[in-house]
C-alpha cells in the first residue's frame, strides 16, 4: 500500500507494536528521533502514520504491519471521520463484490485516476443494489483522493477475508470503538428475533479470498468500461435496476420472506433475518442509514432498500405491506411526532398518548405487515403495564394482533440493566375471528429455574424466583442464551400451530385474552404466570428433603478432625524456606497464563463467578477475537481470581477440563514432578498470603499471583499436605451443597404452606 497521511494515536502505536502506551511514553521522552505529534490535543497528540512505522522498523520493534491493522488505522485517521470513510469503503467493497471486473480495471490506474473514475462506476452500482433513492452519498473526485490508500487497502483486504467479511470486520470495529454512540442489538436477542417472525438464518456459501462465487462476474454488468463514460455506466445501472417489472415486483412482495426494519440502527435485526427475500429499512440518522445500507447489501443477493428519515414522522414506504417487521424501536421518546399525528391512518388501535412513543411503533409495524404478517418488536418492561397506554394494549388484546409477549433476562440488550419486553404481533386477516388466548413467557425464569430431575453433588441449584419477583439473571454476556431460544421458540411454535403450548410454572402459560382485560390491562409476563410448585410439588420436595439429609451425612463424615499440633521435629511454618510463585515460574516448575477476553470458540467459558461459586463453566461460547487465542484448561490446573479479596483457589477437575479461561483469572499449571496441584491451591488460599500479594491502590483489590508464596517441601511432604486440602475441598463443597438443598427445601415449604399445598402438620 502506497504511502499516506494517515494519523495515529499513541493507542494506535501501542497496539501497532504489540506493547502497552506506558512503552509509547518511554520511547517519546528516551528518543529523539521519535516522531514529533502532526495533530491532536497536548494530551493525546496524533501522529504520521507512515512516520511511525518507519521509526518502528528502524528500531526492530516491527517487521510489518498487519493488513487489518493498517486499514483501521487508515479508516481513524480520515479527514471526514470514521462513518464516512466506511461509507466509501462499503461502496467500494461492494463494487469489488458485484463488479470485480470493473474493479480491477480501475485499481490499475494511479491514485488521482482511481478517484476520477471511481464516481462515474459507483454509481450505478449502488443504484443497481440499492435502487434509485439510496442513502449512500458519496464525495466527488476532489473528495474521494484522500481516500484512496484506504480504499485500495479495503480492497486487498477483502481478497484476504472477502468482501462481506471485510466490511464487517472494520464496521464492527468502529461500533466497538463508539459503543457510546450507539444503541446495538445483540447478535442473540436479534436471532430470536427473527426466529419468533418466522425468518430463518441464512447459510452461507463458502467465499473464496478473492471473492469469487458472489454475484456478478466478469461476464455480467462488470463487462462495462469501469473507467469510462458516464452515459454508459448509468445505461448499464437503470437496465439492472428495471429488469422487475411493477407486477413482478408485487408479485415477489407477497412471497414469503420480504422485511423490514423502521428503526433500523445499524442493521443488526436485518443481517440476522438471512433468508428474507426482499429487505426494506429506514432510519433517521443519514449516516448509519448509509451503513446499513452497505451492509445489507454485502451480506445479502437479496433486493435491498434502505431510506432515511423518522419513520413515524416521514415514512418512506406508505403502502407497503411486507411479510414481517422486526424493530428495537427508541425507548422513552416524548418528542416522537404526538403534536402533529394526531389523524394519522396508522392509529388503528387508539392514538398514543405522548408518553407511549413505544405504541406508536407497534401500531406502525402493524400498518407495514400483510394481514398475517408478523412484527416482532423489543419493548420496555414499561410499556406491557402504564396507564396511559392501557386503551391501546386492550384493542390490541381484543382485536387478536397481540399474540405473545416474551420477558427477556435482564442483560440481554440495552439498556442492559433492565429485563426487556419482546411483543409478537400478528395482524388480524379481514373477517377472521380474533385470537382468544395470548402466551406469555418469562425466560428469565427458565434461565433461574433448576433443571429437571435430581440434582449432581456439587450442582448449583437456584432457588426459586419468589411469585410476582423478577427472576435473577446471570447478567450481560453470561445468558445461556442457548436455553432462552429453546424456551421461547418451542412454545411459540406449539401455540403459532396448535393455539396451545405446554405450561411450565413461572416460565410459560396460555392466558384467555379476556382475562387480562381488567383496569390495568397488565400484560407482564410475571404477574400473570403461576409461580412454580412449591419445591416443585409435594414429591419434589420430599426429594429435596432426601438429598439433604444424605448431603448432611456425607458432610458429617468430611468434617475434619480435630487440628493438631505440628511434630517437635518439624521446623515452625514461619521457618520454612519459601519462595513465590513468580520464582517457580522462572524456574520452569509451573507455567503462569491470564484469561482473556475471547470467548472460547466451541467451548464454554469459565468466568470469575464460576470460580467463586464452586460450579462448572457457564460462560457463553462464541468467536474468538483476532489474535487472541483463548486458554483452555487442563486436569490438573489452579486457578485463582484476581479481584474481589476472596481467598480461593480451585484446581481443575476432569468435568472442568477443556474450558476456555475468562477474564480476570489466573491459571497456574504446575509440573507434576515438582509441585503438587492441591498442596499448590491449598497454600495460596492463605488469607495472610493473599494479603501480602494484594493491591489495595483502589477500591478493588487486585491479586498479583506472582507475589503468592509457600514453601519448599519435598514432593513427598507436598502430597501429604494436598490430600489434606483435598479433602478440605470436599468438605466445602459438601457445605456448599447442602445449603444449597436447604435454601430450597425452606423455600418450597415457605411457598406451599402459603398456598395450601403443604399441610401445617
Amino acid at each position: 500500500m502506497p504511502d499516506n497521511a494517515a494519523e495515529v494515536t499513541a493507542a494506535g502505536i501501542a497496539r501497532l507494536a504489540g506493547v502497552g502506551r506506558a512503552a509509547v511514553s518511554n520511547w517519546r521522552r528516551r528518543h529523539a528521533d521519535f516522531p514529533k505529534p502532526v495533530g491532536g490535543t497536548e494530551t493525546s497528540p496524533t501522529f504520521a502514520l507512515g512516520d511511525v512505522e518507519r521509526w518502528l522498523r528502524a528500531q526492530g520493534k516491527l517487521a510489518e504491519v498487519p493488513l487489518r491493522e493498517r486499514v483501521w488505522q487508515l479508516l481513524t485517521g480520515h479527514p471526514a471521520g470514521g462513518a464516512a470513510a466506511l461509507c466509501q469503503v462499503g461502496a467500494v467493497l461492494m463494487l469489488v463484490r458485484d463488479r470485480p471486473a470493473v474493479w480491477h480495471r480501475l485499481s490499475e490506474g494511479t491514485d488521482d485516476q482511481l478517484a476520477e473514475m471511481l464516481p462515474v462506476a459507483l454509481a450505478p452500482a449502488l443504484t443497481a443494489r440499492l435502487g434509485e433513492a439510496h442513502p449512500v452519498h458519496l464525495p466527488d473526485a476532489a473528495g474521494l483522493g484522500p481516500t484512496v490508500p484506504l480504499l485500495r487497502g479495503a480492497a486487498e483486504l477483502a481478497a484476504d477475508l472477502g468482501p462481506r467479511e471485510a466490511y464487517a470486520f472494520l464496521l464492527g470495529r468502529h461500533l466497538d470503538a463508539n459503543l457510546r454512540q450507539y444503541t446495538l442489538t445483540p447478535p442473540a436477542p436479534a436471532a430470536l428475533m427473527a426466529a419468533l417472525a418466522g425468518l430463518a438464518p441464512v447459510e452461507r456459501a463458502a467465499t473464496s479470498p478473492g471473492g469469487k462465487g458472489a454475484p456478478g462476474g466478469p461476464g455480467g454488468p462488470d463487462g462495462t468500461a469501469a473507467g469510462g463514460r458516464a452515459a454508459g455506466a448509468q445505461s448499464v445501472g437503470a437496465q439492472a435496476a428495471g429488469e422487475q417489472s411493477a407486477g413482478e415486483q408485487a408479485a415477489r412482495e407477497r412471497a414469503a420472506g420480504s422485511v423490514l426494519d423502521p428503526a433500523s440502527g445499524t442493521g443488526g435485526l436485518l443481517g440476522a433475518a438471512g433468508s428474507a427475500v426482499s429487505v426494506y429499512a429506514q432510519e433517521r440518522d443519514p449516516d448509519l442509514a448509509a451503513l446499513t445500507a452497505l451492509r445489507l447489501a454485502l451480506d445479502t443477493d437479496a433486493p435491498v432498500r434502505v431510506a432515511g428519515g423518522d419513520s413515524l414522522r416521514a415514512d418512506a414506504f406508505p403502502g407497503l405491506a411486507v411479510d414481517a417487521v422486526v424493530c428495537h424501536p427508541p425507548f422513552n421518546e416524548r418528542n416522537w411526532g404526538h403534536d402533529e399525528l394526531a389523524y394519522d391512518p396508522r392509529w388503528e388501535y387508539g392514538f398514543p398518548a405522548r408518553t407511549e412513543s413505544e405504541l406508536a411503533w407497534v401500531q406502525h409495524a402493524l400498518a407495514h405487515v400483510r394481514d398475517g404478517g408478523t412484527a416482532v418488536l423489543l419493548m420496555p418492561p414499561a410499556a406491557a403495564s402504564r396507564r396511559s397506554g392501557r386503551r391501546i394494549r386492550a384493542d390490541l388484546l381484543r382485536r387478536g394482533a397481540l399474540r405473545a409477549v416474551v420477558a427477556l433476562p435482564a442483560g440481554a440488550a440495552p439498556p442492559y440493566g433492565i429485563p426487556l419486553h419482546l411483543w409478537v404481533l400478528r395482524r388480524p386477516g379481514a373477517g377472521q375471528p380474533a385470537a382468544p388466548h395470548v402466551l406469555l413467557i418469562d425466560a428469565a425464569a427458565a434461565v433461574a429455574a433448576p433443571a429437571e430431575g435430581p440434582a449432581a453433588p456439587g450442582a448449583t441449584t437456584p432457588a426459586p424466583a419468589a411469585h410476582g419477583a423478577v427472576a435473577p439473571s446471570p447478567g450481560r454476556g453470561k445468558l445461556p442464551w442457548q436455553t432462552v431460544h429453546t424456551t421461547v421458540l418451542d412454545a411459540w411454535h406449539a401455540f403459532d400451530r396448535g393455539g396451545a403450548a405446554p405450561e411450565r410454572a413461572g416460565v410459560c402459560r396460555v392466558l384467555p385474552v379476556i382475562e387480562l382485560l381488567d383496569d390495568d390491562v397488565d400484560l407482564a409476563p410475571a404477574r400473570h404466570l403461576p409461580p412454580p410448585a412449591a419445591g416443585g410439588g409435594i414429591a419434589e420436595l420430599a426429594a429435596v428433603r432426601d438429598r439433604l439429609t444424605a448431603t448432611l451425612t456425607r458432610t458429617a463424615e468430611l468434617t475434619p478432625a480435630a487440628p493438631a499440633r505440628p511434630r517437635a521435629e518439624e521446623p515452625a511454618a514461619d521457618r520454612r524456606p519459601m519462595t513465590t510463585v513468580g520464582e517457580l515460574a522462572r524456574a520452569g516448575a509451573l507455567v503462569l497464563k491470564s484469561g482473556t477476553t475471547a470467548a472460547g470458540g466451541s467451548v464454554p467459558v469459565l468466568t470469575e463467578q464460576d470460580v467463586l461459586a464452586g460450579t462448572g463453566p457457564t460462560g457463553p461460547a462464541g468467536g474468538a477475537a483476532e489474535g487472541d487465542e483463548p486458554v483452555l484448561t487442563e486436569p490438573g490446573d489452579v486457578v485463582v481470581p484476581l479481584i474481589g479479596g476472596g481467598t480461593v483457589a480451585r484446581v481443575v477437575d476432569e468435568s472442568t477440563a477443556g474450558a476456555a479461561l475468562g477474564r480476570n483469572l489466573s491459571l497456574l499449571r504446575p509440573d507434576p514432578e515438582a509441585l503438587d496441584p492441591w498442596f499448590l491451591a491449598g497454600y495460596l488460599r492463605g488469607s495472610a498470603n493473599q494479603r501480602q500479594a494484594s493491591s489495595y491502590a483502589s477500591t478493588a483489590t487486585r491479586l498479583d499471583v506472582r507475589r503468592l508464596r509457600l514453601p519448599r517441601l519435598p514432593l513427598a511432604d507436598q502430597r501429604r499436605y494436598g490430600e489434606r486440602y483435598r479433602t478440605l475441598a470436599s468438605f466445602e463443597e459438601s457445605l456448599r451443597h447442602a445449603a444449597r438443598l436447604g435454601e430450597q427445601l425452606v423455600r418450597g415449604l415457605y411457598d406451599g404452606l402459603a398456598d395450601g399445598t403443604v399441610e401445617p402438620h
